[in-house]
């Protein structure tokens, strides 16, 4: 039994005569059966999001509280002083979030043409300077304010304007362009005419006790996720699984195993000294490689 199964190993990852000196794996026929399953398979999973969200859905680990102390943080340490949370600038932020996955939109202008400050104003805060930030498809608090600051787009500078007091944050679970995705909105806010000053103390490795303190009208982290339902919170629990990591977890690993199985076969065909005709399997490894940057870059967040 023993020797079966390592004939069948052999057979399916090493070239041999068996396999005409190619692993069975690299065969056309078990690359497209390979193929055909990764298809059914995303079918299969677009379908258990959509009629099971609660078991394969958008997971992500980002509090209003964490983006208001990180965004604070990165102040203090370039010698700013620390934004104050406005609860009319987090409903202006909540209400943005809202139009956007409302009509399909990923812009700090609507498509016809409203503009942020129009949802600052509307929540009731005349400001003298604004701003705004957006981040998408993030799953923790530090990978958004990270993006924003190694932006060279102007989050940075909003995150660092001297120009602003107040500060507020929504971040929102649904539905956009057809994909479940988390949009985080920072909005700024100043009813002050002139900058303010910066501080004259140096940055403290810990957040100060006025932020810590300022922090805690926030209340509880946005996870597990929480809704106005008729005016009361109702907490939903969040999937068991998040759907886009695992699709690109599994894609990954896919991409990995055909890698090894190429240059597995390629060390073996050398060592064996057989000359071959067909299969390319430098070409073949470096345009995997190639598959993983894009898995990557697909699934990484964007800031607008």
């Amino acid at each position: 039994m023993i020797v079966g199964v390592k004939n069948s190993l052999r057979h399916l990852f090493l070239p041999h005569e068996s396999n005409n000196h190619r692993a069975k794996f690299l065969h056309l026929q078990s690359l497209l059966l390979t193929v055909i399953l990764l298809i059914f398979a995303s079918f299969l999973l677009s379908e258990v999001r959509t009629v099971s969200p609660q078991i394969l859905g958008v997971t992500h680990n980002i509090s209003t509280e964490e983006l208001f102390l990180l965004t604070n943080q990165k102040r203090l340490e370039n010698n700013l002083l620390p934004l104050v949370f406005n609860e009319q600038l987090s409903l202006a932020a909540s209400r943005k979030a809202d139009d956007m996955f409302a009509r399909d939109y990923w812009a700090h202008n609507a498509p016809d043409g409203t503009t942020p400050w129009v949802f600052i104003k509307g929540a009731g805060y005349e400001y003298t300077y604004a701003g705004e930030n957006l981040a998408r498809g993030y799953s923790s608090a530090s990978e958004a304010v990270d993006a924003w600051m190694a932006s060279a787009a102007g989050h940075k500078e909003n995150l660092l304007s001297a120009n602003y007091t107040d500060i507020g944050f929504a971040v929102k679970t649904g539905t956009f362009a057809g994909e479940e995705t988390v949009l985080v909105v920072q909005e700024f806010g100043s009813r002050n005419a002139a900058p303010l000053a910066k501080s004259s103390e140096p940055a403290s490795p810990e957040a100060p006790e006025a932020i810590k303190q300022t922090s805690s009208v926030l209340g509880e982290p946005q996870s597990p996720i929480k809704e106005l339902i008729d005016g009361a919170p109702v907490f939903k629990a969040s999937p068991m699984f998040n759907g886009i990591s695992l699709t690109s977890n599994v894609s990954t690993l896919i991409v990995f195993f055909f890698i090894t199985v190429l240059v597995v076969d390629l060390i073996a065909m050398q060592r064996r000294k057989v000359v071959r005709f067909v299969g390319h399997n430098l070409d073949h490894i470096l345009f995997l490689i190639i598959v993983l940057g894009l898995i990557a870059a697909l699934n990484k967040g964007s800031i607008i």
